[in-house]
Parts: C-alpha cells; structure tokens; sequence
C-alpha cells in the first residue's frame, strides 16, 4: 500500500509539471519551431523524434504553405459539449519536411455527428502560425479518405505520415495564432489541464489503508497477547436454564 501510494504521488508530480507547462504556454514570446521540435531526417512517409517533455505544450512559430491536397478531419471530437471535427492540415516547411497544425473545431454538417462538415478554405501562398507543441495521440483504427480529405479518429502521426509525401514532425501543432488571420468558423481547441489532484486523493488514501492495516494488526497482537496472559480471560457464559423462573 505505501508502494501504490508513492507510485500515486509520482503521477501527481507528474500531472502537476504537465499543467505548469501549460500554463506557463500562454504567455511568453513562442520559439522557432526548430529550437523545440526536432526536424524529421528520413524520407516521405516518416515522422520524427517526439518532442522533449519540457518542449510539450510550449508555443512555437514556423511558416510555410498549407497542403491543400492533405486536409485530415479529425471526427468525434467534442467542444462546447457538441460532436464535430478538428481540422488539420500539413505545413510545408522551406526544407521540404511538414508539420500538422491543427486550425481549430468545426461543426458537422446537418444530418449528424459524422456528416462532411463545411470547411473553410486556406490561405494561399506563405503561412507563419504560432501555435502549442501537442504530443501524438495514441489507438485508432487507422486512416481513411472520403471525399478528397484524409478521415481519422485519433491524430496518431506515424499512421498520417505514411499517406502524406512528405516527412512529417513527430508532434503536432494547435494554432493560436495565424497570418494571414485564421477563418472565424473554427472554434479554438481548448488545452484541458491534467486531474492531478486525483492522484494526490490516491496518495492519501493508501497511506491511509496502510495506516489502518498496521493499527488494525497491532490491536490484535495486543488482544491475543492479553489473553495468553489471563489479562482478559474470556467471560464464561451464562446458564439461562440454572435461572430461577419468574413468576407473572
């Protein structure tokens, strides 16, 4: 129990840098994206290395043009308590490597939570975004095309690069800023802090569990041991039958 509760407070620290580090995004001047994020080496298809833990969350800057031949639609996701779709789209960098900046929510078309949605759409010519280093995403069931666009759940990097011509970064970017400005269809998606306090609740309840394990065993001990020694001597019982009866 003591092992499950330092364990506990290991993810609370853990959780707890994770929010200073977006929180301490939200101000400050935002770094070139090659100071942060380190550039893919490989061919098409490949994704580079994941950003370092303290680079998550910081805000970078990079310009480029958007691919408008790759848009990837991000389906089931959920803002304001309504089911739409994130848009992402490559940024071509000078080098010929990209990096997915995503613009921001949109709602379905009428029809349901998966309809095509109308998407804005992108500037032409050159692009400078300021947006925050988002780690990969983990599962999904892979990538599909509909409609010209590239479909997925889940905004995995490694299964993206492989349908996009290029290398991609391994992280991609929230927009926060755009030049030329972003289209005001798109919602912001906004950065959820980490339940660290759940884990620090954990914590103490171990501690407590132990605690009262080792209370629990010492009274016992305690018990048993008075015992042995005639201390507490079980009370015999009674004899209900040698009772006199009473009369009514």
């Amino acid at each position: 129990m003591v092992l499950l509760g330092n364990w506990q407070l290991d993810r609370y620290r853990e959780r707890t840098a994770v929010n200073e580090r977006i929180d301490a995004g939200t101000a400050g001047t935002p770094a070139p994206l090659r100071s942060t994020l380190p550039a893919p080496t490989g061919g098409a298809g490949t994704v580079g290395a994941a950003p370092a833990a303290q680079a998550e969350w910081s805000r970078v800057t990079a310009t480029g043009r958007y691919d408008a031949t790759n848009v990837i639609l991000v389906r089931g996701r959920t803002v304001e308590s309504r089911v739409g779709f994130e848009v992402l789209v490559p940024l071509v960098l000078d080098d010929g490597t990209a990096v997915l900046v995503d613009r921001g929510w949109v709602p379905p078309a009428p029809g349901g939570a998966l309809a095509m949605p109308e998407v804005p759409a992108l500037p032409t010519g050159q692009v400078t975004v300021v947006g925050r280093v988002h780690p990969t995403e983990t599962g999904g069931n892979g990538v599909d095309r509909r409609d010209g666009r590239l479909e997925t759940r889940r905004v995995t990097v490694d299964k993206l690069a492989r349908e996009l011509p290029y290398p991609l970064h391994g992280a991609y970017l929230l927009l926060d800023e755009q030049t030329p400005a972003n289209d005001p269809a798109f919602r912001a998606v906004p950065i959820g802090h980490t339940n660290n306090w759940q884990n620090f609740g954990y914590v103490v309840q171990w501690w407590l569990f132990a605690a009262m394990t080792l209370f629990g065993y010492g009274w016992v001990a305690r018990r048993e041991a008075r015992r042995a020694a005639g201390l507490d001597a079980p009370k015999p019982p009674v004899d209900r039958a040698a009772e006199p009866a009473t009369s009514a």
